[in-house]
């Protein structure tokens, strides 16, 4: 049984590999604590369910490994503006 748990995991890590590799997926980063707070208070008045929600089923966010209640910042790149940064509150579902 421990092996086929190895096997799975190895799947899981190429999948995620190859999810977050593909060029129409955007940088996903898990912010820290302390930048949690800051993008909370700045961008969403201290309420962290102000933010816009991404689902931690959401294929990119279990490849990254991020939990409900982290905060993400999502960076694109844009022909026009260059990048545009997006933050969103990861939650259950």
């Amino acid at each position: 049984m421990w092996c086929n748990r190895v096997v799975k995991l190895k799947k899981e890590d190429k999948m995620a590999k190859i999810i977050l590799s593909h060029k129409l997926v955007p940088k996903h980063i898990i912010l820290s604590e302390e930048e949690k707070r800051e993008v909370i208070e700045k961008y969403a008045g201290g309420d962290p369910y102000k933010l816009p929600y991404i689902l931690a089923s959401d294929p990119v966010v279990k490849a990254i490994g991020a939990k409900p209640g982290d905060v993400i910042k999502i960076i694109r790149k844009s022909p026009t503006a260059g990048e545009t940064v997006y933050y969103r509150l990861v939650i259950e579902g």
